[in-house]
C-alpha cells in the first residue's frame, strides 16, 4: 500500500522518530519496520492499530480512506 508506506514516513518524520524508535516503539525489528515504509510488506491488523495508535491516528488515515488524521 503506497499510501501507508508515504503516511508512515511522513507521520515519523513530524515525530522526529528515527526508524529504529518507531520499530521499537511497535515491537518490531527494524528491518520489519522499514519494509512497511518501502512498501514491501503490509501490516497486519495488530500491527496497524498499533501504529495508528503511536502516531495518534486513525487506522483509516493510514489507510488512505480519509485525509483526516
Amino acid at each position: 500500500m503506497k499510501v501507508l508506506a508515504e503516511r508512515l514516513r511522513i507521520l515519523r518524520k513530524e515525530q522526529h522518530m528515527r526508524q529504529e524508535d518507531t520499530a521499537a516503539a511497535l515491537g518490531l525489528s527494524t528491518n520489519g519496520y522499514q519494509r512497511y515504509e518501502l512498501n514491501q510488506r503490509d501490516p497486519d491488523a495488530p500491527v496497524l492499530v498499533a501504529m495508528a495508535d503511536l502516531f495518534h491516528v486513525s487506522t483509516d488515515y493510514l489507510l488512505g480512506r480519509t485525509d483526516v488524521r
